[in-house]
């Protein structure tokens, strides 16, 4: 196993390229199950989780890899049906997407309940909601194995009585192949549910709506390989905004879509960040003292909830008081305690944070409870006084991407080294 060490008190200056979006990636990664044919997808993240979704495409008879360090080839040609036989789905939370693309493709699908990180309860209700209003049975037995099946797909008006993005998607994926009009009512907006949509259209399948509350799916017979690129990941953008907010710093953040991080910017403008955009990339720079702001999490396009980890640490540094409510996922301050032991004065529950700020972190070892939360350490070890040593950082690299070399490449002082080191 191995850790990151960070020596804190650098100022980040520099330029960081932003990768391919960790959420549209693995979205679009099983959606290539529902063609029988040759896709390229572009703009990968070389991420933990990509790499095991290319190896539960390889297990269900897919050609899949890396073709070079952003660009994935996927053929599922020879793939014969949706059945996952060992656990590598519990490896991640995304690995329901292969519930809807096998649904779609082969009318039906198996799969151990998905994986991910330890966030509190996030069921798949409102999925199972979609799958059986196109006509499917679902079943889950007791040892935790999802099947779903159905005689013919036929398109349905489906509500969604709380806003998901997984449900959302995975709906998507069922209903391309279905007969008729599927609806999507009260869907997501969120840009990777645009990206999947764009994605799927680029194959042949007619999808009209995604990034609105309404989705509308027109059945087709058959979809065809394509060429496709992925968005930046705006949460990752989200990531380096912040650390450099934290660290005082000055730098530029390339390959970006600045829509997209509307919510994020418009907070650190709040608490007095200086910003600056041009086009595909961003200046975020240090120009005086930040004060602190509230926060809520919402759905897109709210503030959003992978980045409360890290805007948390942010509030953590800056004198005065602020509140983190959390308004998507449940139970996602864990990592709190992990803040608290470098110096931070934050209580919480599961849907709330108050902090009182302190100008003072210190550097300790510490835990990454969570993929976002790993991050969050980061940057609390960027700003911390002394070394802050972050173990389980295997959670980390299942969304980020190189993450030392880029903040190394910023200034920072953090090495990845083996637990014996």
């Amino acid at each position: 196993m191995s850790k990151f060490v960070i020596e804190g008190g650098s100022k980040l200056k520099g330029k960081v390229n932003i990768g391919g979006f960790k959420n549209a990636a693995v979205a679009i990664i099983p959606a290539t199950l529902l063609c029988p044919g040759k896709c390229t997808i572009q703009n990968v993240p070389n991420i933990e989780d990509v790499n095991v979704f290319l190896d539960i495409l390889r297990e269900l008879g897919a050609e899949a890899r890396y073709i070079d360090d952003t660009t994935i080839y996927v053929d599922s040609t020879n793939v014969e049906g949706c059945y996952l036989k060992n656990g590598l789905s519990k490896k991640m939370r995304a690995s329901y997407y292969l519930l809807g693309a096998g649904l779609g493709r082969f009318k039906s699908s198996s799969s151990l309940l998905p994986g991910g990180c330890d966030i509190g309860e996030r069921p798949i209700d409102q999925h199972i909601k979609g799958f059986e209003a196109l006509g499917a049975t679902v079943d889950i037995t007791p040892d935790g194995r999802v099947n779903v099946r159905a005689d013919k797909l036929t398109g349905n008006k489906i509500y969604l009585d709380k806003v998901s993005v997984g449900a959302t998607i995975n709906i998507m994926l069922a209903a391309v192949y279905a007969e008729g009009r599927t609806t999507i009512e009260n869907a997501a907006k969120e840009p990777h549910i645009v990206d999947t949509a764009n994605f799927l259209n680029s194959m042949g399948a007619d999808i009209k709506g995604a990034g609105t509350d309404v989705i509308r799916i027109n059945g087709i017979k058959e979809l065809t390989g394509c060429t496709y690129r992925v968005i930046p990941d705006q949460i990752e953008a989200g990531t380096y905004m912040i650390a450099a907010a934290a660290t005082k710093g000055d730098i530029i953040i390339d390959d970006i879509i600045p829509k997209h991080l509307e919510p994020i910017t418009a907070k650190l403008k709040e608490m007095g960040l200086g910003i600056e955009e041009y086009g595909d990339s961003m200046r975020v720079f240090y120009n005086r003292e930040l004060i602190p702001v509230n926060i809520q999490t919402l759905p897109y396009p709210g503030f959003p909830t992978d980045l409360q980890q890290p805007m948390t640490v942010l509030l953590s540094t800056l004198i005065g008081e602020s509140t983190v409510v959390e308004g998507v996922s449940e139970d996602r301050f864990k990592y709190v305690n992990e803040i608290n032991r470098m110096g931070a004065n934050i209580e919480f529950t599961k849907k709330q944070a108050r902090i009182i700020g302190t100008d003072k972190l210190k550097g300790t070892v510490v835990q990454a409870t969570d993929l976002r939360a790993g991050a969050a350490l980061i940057i609390a070890g960027l700003v911390a006084d002394g070394l802050t040593e972050i173990i389980n950082i295997h959670h980390i690299d299942r969304g980020y991407e190189h993450i030392e070399n880029k903040f190394m490449n910023l200034g920072a002082k953090i090495k990845r080294v083996k637990d014996e080191e």
